[in-house]
């Protein structure tokens, strides 16, 4: 069976600690934090966003008796937040949901790909890569031409260290991209353990409007700060 995602009034306390951190306030949507608390919790970053902003309104009794008891004690905060986890199912999700299907929307963006049936074994590449970061490297590739998708232009090498890649490693993927692109046809030219994954990526977006792909590549980049 599939397990539909839950808010539960105890995770206040993890949103709360995410919240009071400096600079205090709501955090950016793809931020780190928000993300892997998404991760953790099963709950999209959207869904969370949404309850921060609640704790910013102070919107229900609920949130300003949690408000009160812990906004200035964030000792007593990180106390309650920890035994929360060291409940069951935190930091145990894999045995405390064995034999349960987790239904996964997000989480796979943010998971390394899944290695596709070419070769006999995944390029490291592959298992170094995630779905949000071929996005990234999408929003690259229409920003460059193919004569300076090499690993010595600023915008290659800065996406490289925004992702801890390589430079190459960018051009691996700007190469496998050109092989995705209808207008190059050059899909023939290329096998790739990473072409199926950005056809995916690009059957997506390839065909959005740039500044669509731009707005969400802003957002993503901040998990990468």
């Amino acid at each position: 069976m599939a397990r539909n995602t839950v808010w539960h009034d105890d995770y206040w306390l993890l949103l709360m600690q995410i919240y009071l951190r400096k600079p205090v306030g709501v955090k950016p949507l793809y931020s780190r934090e928000m993300v892997d608390l998404g991760l953790e919790l099963h709950i999209a970053p959207q869904a969370l966003m949404a309850k921060m902003q609640q704790i910013a309104r102070l919107d229900t009794p609920r949130i300003e008796r949690i408000w009160r008891t812990y906004s200035g004690k964030p000792r007593k905060l990180e106390r309650a937040a920890s035994l929360l986890r060291s409940m069951n199912g935190f930091g145990a999700a894999d045995e405390f949901y064995d034999g349960v299907e987790v239904q996964e929307t997000f989480e796979k963006e943010f998971r390394p790909l899944v290695p596709t049936a070419h070769g006999a074994q995944p390029e490291k590449l592959e298992e170094r890569l995630t779905p949000v970061m071929l996005i990234l490297i999408l929003n690259l590739y229409f920003q460059l031409t193919p004569a300076t998708m090499v690993s010595n232009t600023p915008e290659v090498q800065q996406t490289a260290r925004m992702l801890k890649l390589t430079p190459d490693e960018v051009v691996q993927v700007l190469d496998t991209y050109q092989a995705c692109d209808p207008y190059l046809n050059r899909g023939m030219m290329m096998l790739s353990p990473l072409l199926l994954h950005c056809q995916q990526v690009w059957q997506r977006f390839g065909n959005h409007e740039p500044t669509e792909l731009e707005g969400y590549a802003e957002q993503l980049r901040e998990y990468f700060k």
